[in-house]
Parts: C-alpha cells; sequence; structure tokens
C-alpha cells in the first residue's frame, strides 16, 4: 500500500504558520523512508513499514503541530531520527505509530490486530497518560515516567523512540507561543531525558537536548556563550585545524593512523563548567576537545602515549575508561594537555566502534549486532535500579526526586573486595554502596571498610576506593541513614522499609488502644460489631481504621458510638474514662510513640502519653513540668493516656546533670564510671564553667531507672564529682 507523492504522502510543500510567515516544510516521503530501512537491513518488513505511514497519515489527518506543520510530520521525522541509528522495522513502525493512540480516535486494539503484539506493545509504552485530568503536574509527571520506565524494563527500543521523540519536539519547541510552556519541557528533558540519553551512552541525543533546553532555561546565558564562541573562532582563525593537524602528524610518524576531528565544547557543557567551578568564560582554558579514532585498542595507548611524550599533560584529567568503562557501556581515554600558549585540550581517544557505542549508546549495537541484542551487562542492572525505585517509591515527589538521583551525571568508581566495578554518585557513602549492590545488603549493612580501614557508613567513598560493607541479618535500615545517603535506589529502599514499619507500628497501637476502648463499652460486643462500626466510620478497612485510633483522627468517643451506638452519650462529646493503662512493649520509640525531651523517661519510671492528632504518642514522666504547662489547656490539646512500660521494653537516654571539680583527668573519671555501670554516653555538653566546677549535661543510654540511679550514686561517691542529678 503507497500512496502518490503528494502533500499527503510527504514532501516539500508551503505553509502558513502560526505567526503568520509561510515557510516550506519538507517530510520525508513513504518510498524514501522505506529506501532508508532497507540500505541498512534488505530483510525488513516493507509492508509492516507501508502499513504504518499510511495509517499514520490517516489517522492524523489534518491536525496541526504549533510550526503549523502537518501533525504527521512529527512522528515520520521520529522515524527519519531513528534509522540514522539503523534500528530495527519494529521499532520504526513503533515510532510512526506512537502518536497514535494519545492523539487521534486510534485504539491500542487496533494497533494490535495491524501491526502486531511487539509493535503494540512498544506504542502503548512510548504512549503518555496526559489526559488524566485530575492529576496534579508532578503527578501526571511521576505517572508517565512510571509507565515509560516500566515499558523500558520489558523493551530498551521504547527508550529510543521516547528520546528520538523529545529530540524532534525539541528541535521545534521555538515554534510553542507560551514561554512557562516551553521551559517546562526544557526543565523535564534536562532533567529526565538527557540524562536518560547519557545513562544509555547516546552522548549526541544528549548534547543537543542539553543544548536546545539550555537556550530555553537561560536564554542569556545562552546567547552571551555563543557570541563569545563565534569571537573565539574568527579571532582564532583556523586553530582547530592546526592542533588536529599536529596531532594528525604527530601520530602518523610514529605509524598510528588516525582520524583527528575537533570542535569547541557545546554551550551547556561550558556554561555548567562555569558555574561548578565559579569562573568567567575568559578563565576556562578547556573548551576545546579532539577526537582521536585508531584502528585498535593497542592504537589507543600507543597514541597515548606518543601525546603525553610531545606534551605535558594536565594532573588528575587522565581517565581510562577502557579498563574501566562506564556502567553505560562507554569506553575511551580522556586525557588533558597543555598546549602552545598554556592553551588546555581535551582529548579522546577510541576505536571505530567505540565511537560508535559514545555517539549512539546502546542503539549502536543495532549496528553491529542484527540479533537485536544488547548486552546484558552494561544495561540491565541500571534498568533494574530504576524499576526498583518505581516499587519503593511512595509519592510523586519522591519518584522523581529518585529517578533524577538515580540519573545523576557525575560519577565515582568503587571496588568490591571481589574487584567488582560499582558506578557512585560523587558524595556517595557506603551505604549508597551496599544498596548499588544488592537491596539486602543494604538493609543489613552495620558498618563498612574502605581500602582495609574501617569505616562509619557516613563515610565518603573516593574514586578507585575499595568497599566492603559489614552485614549482620539482625540489622534493619535506620532512619539515621536518610542524612548521608544520596542514591535514589538507597534513599528509596530505606524510606520503603521505614513507611512498612510506621505502618505495622500504628496498626498495632491503634489495636492496643482499640481494645482498651472495647473494655470501657457497658456490654461485651457482638460478632460482627467491628465490621459495622468500620462501616459506618466509611472506612475501607479495619487497617485503614485502627490507623486512625492510632494517629487520633478519631476520638474514643466516636470510636465507642460506632461499635456500640449510644454507648458514649447522645451528642458523642464525652466518653466513660481509661479502664487501664496501654503497654508501649513491642512498639519501636520513634514511629509509635516518641520519648519526650523535656524530662527523658526511661523504663522504671511511671509515665504518661500526650496524644495529639496525626502523630506519636508523647511519652512523659509523671512528673514532667510539661504536665503543669498543659493543665489549663482544653482536651483537644491534651489528650492524655496511662501508658506502661512493657516487660521487655528495651533502654532509653537518660540526661544527667554532672558538677565536675576543675582538674586534670576528671572527665576521664566520670567516663571511666558511666563505662563501669554498663552505660553509654551518647552526648556531652558544656554548660557552664568557673573557677573550681564545670557543669556537664551527659546523654547516657541506660537499661532502666534502677540501672540510672546506680550511675549516678556512682558518680556522686568519685571525689572529682561535686554532684549528679537527673536533668
Amino acid at each position: 500500500m503507497v500512496l502518490p507523492p503528494s502533500a499527503t504522502a510527504g514532501g516539500p510543500f508551503l505553509l502558513q504558520s502560526n505567526r503568520g510567515k509561510r515557510h516550506r516544510v519538507t517530510v520525508l516521503r513513504q518510498y524514501e523512508l522505506i529506501d532508508r530501512v532497507l540500505a541498512y537491513d534488505p530483510n525488513a518488513d516493507e509492508a509492516l513499514l507501508n502499513r504504518a505511514y499510511v495509517f499514520s497519515v490517516n489517522a492524523h489527518g489534518t491536525q496541526k503541530r504549533a510550526s503549523g506543520d502537518p501533525y504527521f510530520s512529527h512522528p515520520i521525522e521520529v522515524a527519519g531520527i531513528l534509522t540514522e541509528l539503523n534500528l530495527d522495522d519494529e521499532t520504526i513502525a513503533t515510532a510512526i505509530l506512537h502518536d497514535t493512540v494519545e492523539d487521534t480516535v486510534a485504539t491500542s486494539e487496533q494497533i494490535r490486530q495491524l501491526f502486531g503484539d511487539n509493535v503494540a506493545r512498544l506504542v502503548d509504552g512510548v504512549t503518555k497518560l496526559s489526559k488524566i485530568e485530575a492529576q496534579t503536574e508532578n503527578e501526571r509527571a511521576a505517572e508517565n515516567l512510571r509507565k515509560f520506565l516500566l515499558a523500558m524494563s520489558g523493551d530498551i527500543r521504547v527508550l529510543l523512540v521516547k528520546l528520538a521523540d523529545r529530540l524532534h519536539n525539541m528541535r521545534t519547541l521555538h515554534h510553542i507561543a507560551k514561554p512557562e510552556k516551553r521551559r517546562r519541557i526544557a526543565r523535564e528533558t534536562m532533567d529526565i531525558y538527557a540524562p536518560l540519553a547519557e545513562r544509555i551512552g547516546m552522548y549526541e541525543f544528549m548534547k543537543e537536548m542539553q543544548t536546545l533546553a539550555f537556550q530555553q532555561l537561560e536564554p542569556e546565558a545562552y546567547e552571551s556563550i555563543t557570541r563569545r564562541l563565534e569571537q573565539l573562532k574568527s579571532g582564532g582563525g583556523d586553530r582547530i585545524a592546526k592542533i588536529g593537524s599536529g596531532l594528525k602528524t604527530l601520530l602518523s610518524r610514529h605509524g598510528i593512523q588516525a582520524e583527528i576531528s575537533g570542535r569547541e565544547k557545546h554551550p551547556y557543557s561550558i556554561w555548567r563548567k562555569m558555574q561548578e567551578r565559579h569562573i568567567s568564560f575568559e578563565q576556562l582554558s578547556d573548551i576545546m576537545a579532539f577526537r582521536a579514532i585508531v584502528p585498535a585498542v593497542e592504537d589507543c595507548y600507543a597514541a597515548l602515549g606518543q601525546i603525553h611524550r610531545r606534551w605535558p599533560a594536565v594532573p588528575g584529567r587522565f581517565k581510562d575508561y577502557i579498563s574501566t568503562p562506564k556502567r553505560n557501556g562507554y569506553r575511551s581515554l580522556h586525557t588533558t594537555i597543555m598546549q602552545a600558549e598554556n592553551q588546555r585540550v581535551e582529548i579522546q581517544i577510541r576505536t571505530e566502534e567505540m565511537h560508535a557505542e559514545a555517539e549512539y549508546g546502546l542503539a549502536a549495537h543495532w549496528a553491529y549486532k542484527q540479533d537485536m541484542k544488547v548486552r546484558p551487562e552494561t544495561q540491565q542492572n541500571w534498568i533494574a535500579d530504576l524499576v526498583e525505585i518505581l516499587d519503593n517509591a511512595a509519592t510523586p515527589e519522591e519518584l522523581l526526586e529518585h529517578t533524577r538521583m538515580a540519573m545523576y551525571q557525575d560519577r565515582i568508581f568503587a571496588f568490591s573486595p571481589k574487584g567488582e566495578l560499582i558506578q557512585l554518585p560523587k558524595g556517595a557513602t557506603p551505604i549508597d554502596f551496599a544498596y548499588a549492590v544488592h537491596t539486602d545488603l543494604g538493609d543489613q549493612a552495620v558498618g563498612a571498610k574502605i581500602n582495609g580501614r574501617v569505616v562509619p557508613l557516613r563515610t565518603e567513598i573516593h574514586n578507585g576506593d575499595q568497599v566492603q560493607v559489614l552485614r549482620s541479618k539482625a540489622q534493619t535500615p535506620q532512619p539515621n541513614w536518610l542524612n548521608f545517603a544520596i542514591t535514589g535506589k538507597a534513599l528509596a529502599a530505606i524510606r520503603r522499609h521505614l513507611r512498612l514499619v510506621e505502618r505495622e507500628q500504628t496498626v498495632t497501637l491503634g489495636r492496643k488502644l482499640y481494645d482498651e476502648i472495647v473494655t470501657r463499652l457497658p456490654a461485651p460486643l457482638a460478632a460482627g460489631a467491628l465490621d459495622e462500626g468500620v462501616k459506618r466510620l466509611k472506612f475501607a478497612d479495619e487497617t485503614q481504621f485502627l490507623t486512625a485510633i492510632a494517629r487520633r483522627t478519631l476520638t474514643d468517643a466516636q470510636v465507642m458510638e460506632a461499635l456500640m451506638p449510644g454507648s458514649a452519650g447522645a451528642d458523642v462529646a464525652h466518653a466513660p474514662p481509661q479502664s487501664h493503662a496501654i503497654s508501649i512493649e513491642g512498639l519501636a520509640p520513634g514511629v509509635a510513640y516518641e520519648l519526650a525531651t523535656c524530662c527523658h523517661p526511661v523504663p522504671g519510671d511511671r509515665i504518661v502519653g500526650l496524644r495529639r492528632p496525626d502523630a506519636s504518642i508523647e511519652v512523659h514522666t509523671i512528673d514532667c513540668r510539661t504536665l503543669g504547662e498543659l493543665a489549663e489547656r482544653t482536651d483537644e490539646e491534651t489528650d492524655w493516656i496511662d501508658v506502661q512500660w512493657g516487660t521487655k521494653t528495651q533502654g532509653a537516654v537518660a540526661r544527667i546533670t554532672v558538677e565536675v571539680r576543675n582538674e586534670p583527668g576528671a572527665l576521664g573519671v566520670i567516663a571511666t564510671i558511666i563505662g563501669q555501670h554498663k552505660a553509654n554516653i551518647i552526648n556531652l555538653r558544656l554548660d557552664s564553667r568557673d573557677t573550681g566546677i564545670h557543669t556537664n549535661t551527659i546523654d547516657v543510654e541506660v537499661h532502666d531507672a534502677h540501672q540510672l540511679m546506680r550511675l549516678l550514686a556512682g558518680l556522686r561517691a568519685a571525689d572529682a564529682v561535686a554532684g549528679a542529678e537527673r536533668a
């Protein structure tokens, strides 16, 4: 099925744009597109491509883009971009059809019937969920990203089509009238799609998207840098040609055949370096980059040796990505040399195959391998990490945050004890390393060794470090890990665990409070009373009901009235008083309840709990000053409940005030006594100092009140101590 070479089928023709200007648009004709595919894949399904072209043209009909171009020109151009990557016929068909389900009356079922399951699945993966009106901007973006990444994990070709789609949209972004919409699309491209292109090694896509996005986001900076680059080019004459000729002559003199190309770095790359280093354009020395493409890997190292013998190398700027490739499979040698006039010049040395991978990354495998199989070692782990982030993210904002972190570009290399190479963002810690290896290892991490030395989990990893994670099956993710974990995968896993613990603990507390409320009812409950009460209060299930009790979004009176109408009075204002104390045994401090910092209760103290709406129970000692301060407040502010320690309650942190004589070794005596009593110093603060006595406030971890009393007695008995009391 072939359309005639008319305006409908493609070709050059005149159009009236939105701004009233006539412009000439060239759209790939049907036969031109198919000839492109057949040129690199003679066995391609020509009939499939013909059907896809005709279907797309008919489906989009008279739809127009913001530029005034016919809409079908967009998917055809996207397909044209992908033919440059030598992609297979199913991918090209997907590109042609990728907007039909979203923007026309065509359905996924039609796509499946006409083009097969594979193409239908790929089209569905690329299709956005932009028609969901009730969602916020972040929710829509997150849902689109979620769907897209899941589809990508099933077939990486979804990503290739999406990147080509976004690249063409960026090329035509200037036709959109609203500046805020252009900036939104540019920001999304900079935050998500350019890093995605980088992560699969498609650097040409990444650079072009970054440049086009940068032009919209920082128009003044873009204009300034572009103008200065033009001035530099005109002032320096053929400087790039001269340096390139010198490199080629040097290498050929030593028997190395190399193809040399040079260019100025693109504007966004220059701007980012200026921002990172806090320098002006004039102070930026390395704005030229050269590429030497040689026949074999051995020639890469031979060329590097000759270049370093001829020109001095800039210390710290050499990187060997051949022996240690980037996680996206990128391989090359990078070095920076000092040329004439102290001009820094960056040189990349690679083979032809490395170059193809560097330009088009994962897509290059279709040019070298017609079996459509992608090297799993360079891609699957990263994609699996993204899918794990999807599973662990609780909110749209969290998903977007973690995904951006996972695609962060500035990376370091670290090694496992077995020599496995792990890539991490700069500033990563052993906890990030542990989660990068495996989620279970991260969950059970208790410490780490960096280069054989035991270090805390918050220690920053540097490039080339060997990291060994120490684990314990008894360990679980800790809340304080969120303070120093920086990778999206680590943060997502930690937050997910903490959410599960909090949910479990909240339901457990709700159950204990519910059981206590039931004892205050005037008669035993019937078998189905709980289910009926849940329905009356319009909760989805028992878990939601118990959570509401624990979070105090329901009062005791409301619960009693729902379980047994009339039990709390007609106005549901008052309820019978609490009949017995609620045990906090089995509940996690910091989750289901908080130990008050004003009185620092420890097991053995008489305690009382303060309930606030949508918050943990705050536990105070019975003689806490806060009780008196809150006595005059309303019931809404002071919902006190009777709580008690469990028999198996673990220790707590107590605060003591110690008056220490001003003499050498006095503080050491105090530390020794605390250690002898099996207590652990958490924090120490010098509060006041005079000639004879210092007053120190010490936070100590103790098992119970009895241990604390014995510790205070021991401190008072020491000659170096003038007094010791609970704070």
